[in-house]
Parts: structure tokens; C-alpha cells; sequence
């Protein structure tokens, strides 16, 4: 049994003249992911490695979540292949992880991210919004396997705040 865990970045910035992949989190993107994450430890996840997109905005998002989680950054890693907007980089990076790691989260964008949920997952998602967790489980015994699994939950800030 595997378990992706995928979570977007949050709301970022298109005011400064910067690059895409330079961008930073508005404020509302910094609460709703400390909310998300926030939210996550309580389902104390075991979560055996943790990847990011190098974009500013997802790192960003990756630290403030993993500071909440407590999460060692020694199981860690950026990963260039992240910065995709499709879902194929992405999909191929999943298929090559090593089988001993069970559940994974991975920081990233969208359309990839919603591609990816309603690739794998068992419900439709119209968009995953911005600081958004999906959590999916696969029935298979090595990564390169992956196929149509289940959603197991969603998480998105809209649903966190009164």
C-alpha cells in the first residue's frame, strides 16, 4: 500500500517583478498553509520522505508545513523535476521512488497537482486550491506500479476557517 500525499502551494504574488519560479506567499498564503499543516499534525501522519518543487512559493509552503509537523529536514529534498505544471514530471518522479518509502508528501503546483488527484484519485476535484492536501492510497507493492487508487481525504483552507 502506498500513500501520496500532495499539497499546493499557497496563495503567491504576482506583484513583484520577478521570475515565476521567485514568486513569494501573500500573507493569506502563509495562513491558510500554517491552517492546512496545522490541521495535518493532528492526523499524525508517519510520513517516511518529503519532496518540493525549488519554486520559492512551494519551498516557503514545505517549511512553514514541515516546521508545524515537526518533520526532520534530513528526510527532505528538492527536487528540480517538481517545477511542473502538467503532472507528467511529476507522475514520472512518483513511478522512480524507492519502494521502502510508503508515504510520501510532495510540495507542488497546479494543474499538475489536480491532474494528478483525479488521475489516481476516486472522487473528482474540480481544482485543487491554493495550500490544498490530498491525500491518495495505491494498492500496490512498488511505486512503478502506480494506478487508479482511492481519495482518501481532502483538506483545503476554505473548509478550515470559520
Amino acid at each position: 500500500m502506498k500513500n501520496l500525499l500532495l499539497m499546493r502551494h499557497g496563495k503567491s504574488s504576482w506583484e513583484l517583478n520577478v521570475s515565476d519560479e521567485d514568486r513569494a506567499l501573500l500573507q493569506r498564503g502563509i495562513s491558510d498553509t500554517k491552517l492546512v499543516a496545522q490541521e495535518l499534525a493532528l492526523k499524525a501522519f508517519h510520513i517516511d520522505y518529503v519532496f518540493s518543487s525549488p519554486a520559492n512559493r512551494a519551498l516557503h509552503t514545505a517549511m512553514i508545513s514541515l516546521r508545524e509537523l515537526r518533520f526532520p529536514l534530513d528526510k527532505f529534498e528538492v527536487v528540480p523535476e517538481l517545477y511542473d505544471f502538467s503532472g507528467n514530471y511529476v507522475i514520472d518522479f512518483i513511478k522512480n521512488l524507492p519502494n521502502e518509502l510508503s508515504t510520501v508528501l510532495i510540495f507542488g503546483h497546479n494543474h499538475a497537482f489536480t491532474h494528478i488527484a483525479n488521475s489516481l484519485g476516486s472522487q473528482h476535484i474540480e481544482n485543487v486550491p491554493t495550500a490544498g492536501f490530498v491525500h491518495l492510497q495505491v494498492d500496490v507493492e512498488s511505486w512503478a506500479s502506480l494506478s487508479k487508487g482511492t481519495t482518501i481525504q481532502t483538506i483545503f483552507p476554505k473548509q478550515l476557517k470559520k
